[in-house]
């Protein structure tokens, strides 16, 4: 499957404008795990430019995060008690049954499933978890219906989603790899952006960074006539977007 994020360009924009949910997922893992200290040792998968990674350490007291791009690592933020290490998720360079805690951020359905579920039964400690976390946009302003419309027939329509592995997986899925799937739980989130900050965010999602660094469009372009497309449908400075996804709690069996 191609690496949309081995691109400095589109690692730049990432880090720059995307929503930095993860502390409220994170909160809703302390809640279920009902941790009362920190875990001693956690690892992020695809943690991409490193916001997911920085959130768990309210929960760990050390933690690694790695990903495929060394783009995307190069602008992830420096902490004492984070480990940043280039390599795929399927082959992680990484000691036998060295972590209480293993999670994956809007990065699973890029993986190999097979071997990376091995390479996480392989990496937990007895009766640990793996947690699978999404955030998906819901193409939907609170404030004008219009835009759904604009997104589905001119967005979309202009920039279609790559593809990505979306198949179903369950309790099945999990036992086959040796986990347990105990839980899984639905959130959302509403996002306040500006016409900037809506335009800024859809130039990092995958389907434009085909087109721009993978295709013939230029970065540039593609604000512009986002920002022309978007503006009309704004009433005020801001509006509200509602995003969402779920959380998937796979312990080790």
């Amino acid at each position: 499957m191609k690496n949309f994020f081995a691109y400095q360009t589109a690692a730049e924009r990432y880090a720059k404008s995307r929503p930095y949910f993860h502390p409220l997922v994170i909160g809703k893992i302390k809640e279920f795990l009902q941790l009362q200290e920190l875990v001693a040792q956690a690892l992020d998968v695809g943690c991409g430019t490193g916001r997911s990674t920085v959130a768990l350490t309210a929960i760990a007291k050390q933690v690694i995060g790695t990903d495929v791009s060394k783009e995307m690592l190069a602008q992830a933020p420096s902490d004492s008690h984070i480990q940043y290490l280039e390599a795929p998720a399927e082959a992680l360079p990484l000691p036998d049954s060295s972590f209480d805690l293993i999670t994956v951020s809007l990065a699973f359905h890029w993986f190999d499933r097979d071997r990376f579920l091995s390479e996480a039964h392989r990496l937990l400690r007895p009766s640990t978890w793996l947690i699978i976390y999404n955030n998906g946009f819901s193409g939907q302003m609170k404030e004008n219906p219009d835009y759904e419309n604009w997104d589905k027939q001119s967005y979309q329509a202009r920039y279609p989603t790559p593809p990505r592995n979306n198949q179903p997986f369950g309790s099945e899925d999990a036992q086959q790899h040796g986990f347990e799937f105990v839980h899984q739980e639905a959130y959302s989130n509403d996002v306040a952006f500006t016409v900037e900050q809506l335009a800024s965010f859809l130039t990092t999602q995958s389907n434009v960074i085909a087109a721009v660094e993978q295709g013939t469009e230029d970065n540039e372009s593609v604000y512009s006539w986002l920002i022309s497309e978007l503006a009309p449908m704004f009433k005020a400075s801001t509006a509200t977007f509602p995003f969402g996804g779920s959380i998937w709690y796979l312990q080790k069996t």
